[in-house]
C-alpha cells in the first residue's frame, strides 16, 4: 500500500478526530472557559455547520488549483486553526478557530477521497477509497476516546495531540505526495447544488439531515446524558466512548453487508426504531456503567449501519454522478450535526441533564417518518423491477 495513501487517511483520522472530540471534553472546556455545558457544545455546532455551508463554495473557489497544493494548504489551516483553539483565552475565540478549523476539513476531505483514487491502479480504488475514510471511522473508534482521555485534566492537550497529527500528516504529504494535476471538470456552485430540485434527491439528503439531528443530539452530549454512570470520572467516559467508537466500526461493517441482503429501506427503519427506543431508555440506562455501556453498544451499531445506508441510496438515484450526490450527502450530514448540537443544547434547557434524550427520541421518530415517507415511492419501484441477468463481475 503506499505511503501518501497511509498519510491521506492519518490526515482524515486527525480531522475525526477533531469534528467530535469536543463531545468528550466539554465539562473541562466548560469550567475553565466559565460558559455551560450547553454553551461548549456549540463548538462541535459551529465546526459542522461550518463545514456543511463552506464545503460546496470552497470546493468551487479552488476547483482549478492543483490537488497537492489544495491538499496541503487544506492541512496547514486545519493544524494551524487547531493550535489556536488549544492557545485560545476565549470562548469566543475558541468559537472563531472551530469555524476556520471546519473550513480545512471541508478543504480536505473530498480532496484526500479523490486523490486516492490517483494513487493506484483502477482495480484497487475501492481500497483505496476505503482506506481514507478508514481514517474517519479508526478516528471514532479511537481518536475520540484517546482524546478524551488525554484532555480529561486539560482540554488544551487535546487540541494539541489534534495539531500533532495534522502536523504529522501535513509534513509526511509534503515529503511524499507527488503532483497530483487539478481536475478536468470544475462544476460550479449551481451545478452542485442542482440535483437538489429532484424530489428524490431531495426526499435522500433530508433523510441524512433529519437522522444525524437525532443522532447527534444526544452524542455531543453523551457526557452529561451518562453523568449518572461515570461520576465525573474521565476514565469511565473513555471507556464509554471507546465502546461508542468500537461498535460504530461494526455497525459501518454490518451495514454494507445488511444494505445488500435487506435493502436501504429495511435498514433506515430499524434503524431509526432502534434509536427512539434507546434514546428513550437513555435516561434510566445512564444511571450504571452496565446500562451506559449496553447503550453505546446498541446504538452507534444501528447508527452508523444507517450512515451506510444513506449515501448507498444517493447514489442508486443517479450512479453516474454518485460523487456529486454522495457531497450533497456529507452537507447534509454536516447540517444535521450542527441542529443537533443546537436541538441537544435547547432539550438540555427545557428538559433538564437527566431527560433530555426524550427529546431525541422525538426527533429519531420523526426520522422514522421522513425515511418511511421518502422512500415509500423507491421501496415499490425496486420491488416491481423486473429481475435482469446477473453479469459477472470482472476482477
Amino acid at each position: 500500500m503506499p505511503v501518501p495513501l497511509l498519510l491521506l487517511a492519518l490526515g482524515t483520522f486527525a480531522m475525526g478526530t477533531d469534528s467530535m472530540v469536543v463531545a468528550g471534553i466539554l465539562g473541562p472546556i466548560s469550567a475553565d472557559l466559565g460558559v455551560s455545558v450547553p454553551a461548549a457544545g456549540q463548538l462541535v455546532t459551529v465546526f459542522a455547520l461550518g463545514y456543511a455551508l463552506l464545503a460546496p463554495v470552497l470546493a468551487t473557489l479552488t476547483a482549478r488549483w492543483p490537488r497537492r497544493r489544495l491538499l496541503l494548504t487544506a492541512l496547514a489551516v486545519f493544524t494551524a486553526a487547531n493550535a489556536l483553539s488549544a492557545l485560545a483565552p476565549t470562548y469566543g475565540l475558541l468559537l472563531a478557530t472551530r469555524v476556520l478549523a471546519a473550513a480545512g476539513a471541508a478543504l480536505y476531505t473530498p480532496t484526500a477521497n479523490a486523490a486516492a483514487t490517483t494513487l493506484v491502479a483502477p482495480e484497487r480504488r475501492g481500497r483505496a477509497l476505503a482506506t481514507v475514510l478508514g481514517g474517519m471511522t479508526v478516528a471514532t473508534a479511537l481518536g475520540v476516546p484517546l482524546g478524551t482521555w488525554v484532555g480529561r485534566t486539560d482540554w488544551r492537550m487535546t487540541m494539541w495531540l489534534v495539531t500533532a497529527l495534522g502536523l504529522a500528516a501535513l509534513a509526511g504529504l509534503a515529503l511524499l505526495l507527488r503532483d497530483l494535476p487539478a481536475p478536468a471538470a470544475a462544476p460550479t456552485l449551481t451545478a452542485r447544488l442542482a440535483p437538489l430540485a429532484r424530489g428524490r434527491v431531495l426526499g435522500a439528503a433530508a433523510t441524512t439531515l433529519v437522522f444525524f439531528l437525532a443522532f447527534q443530539s444526544v452524542y455531543i452530549y453523551l457526557a452529561t446524558a451518562v453523568a449518572g454512570a461515570t461520576g465525573g470520572d474521565a476514565h469511565r467516559l473513555s471507556l464509554i466512548l471507546l465502546t461508542c467508537g468500537v461498535m460504530s466500526v461494526a455497525g459501518s461493517w454490518l451495514g454494507g453487508r445488511l444494505v445488500d441482503r435487506l435493502g436501504v429501506r429495511r435498514v433506515l427503519l430499524t434503524g431509526s426504531a432502534v434509536a427512539v427506543a434507546a434514546f428513550t431508555a437513555l435516561p434510566w440506562l445512564g444511571r450504571t456503567m452496565p446500562g451506559a455501556l449496553g447503550y453505546a453498544t446498541v446504538v452507534p451499531l444501528a447508527g452508523w449501519a444507517v450512515s451506510v445506508a444513506l449515501p448507498h441510496r444517493l447514489a442508486s438515484i443517479d450512479p453516474d454522478n454518485a460523487p456529486l450526490l454522495i457531497s450533497l450527502n456529507s452537507s447534509a450530514l454536516y447540517l444535521g450535526t450542527a441542529a443537533g448540537g443546537a436541538a441537544g443544547s435547547a432539550a438540555i434547557a427545557l428538559l433538564g441533564e437527566q431527560w433530555f434524550p426524550f427529546a431525541a427520541a422525538v426527533l429519531a421518530l420523526a426520522a422514522y417518518t421522513v425515511a418511511a415517507a421518502t422512500t415509500r415511492d423507491e421501496h415499490r419501484t425496486t420491488k416491481h423491477r423486473t429481475p435482469q441477468p446477473t453479469q459477472p463481475t470482472r476482477t
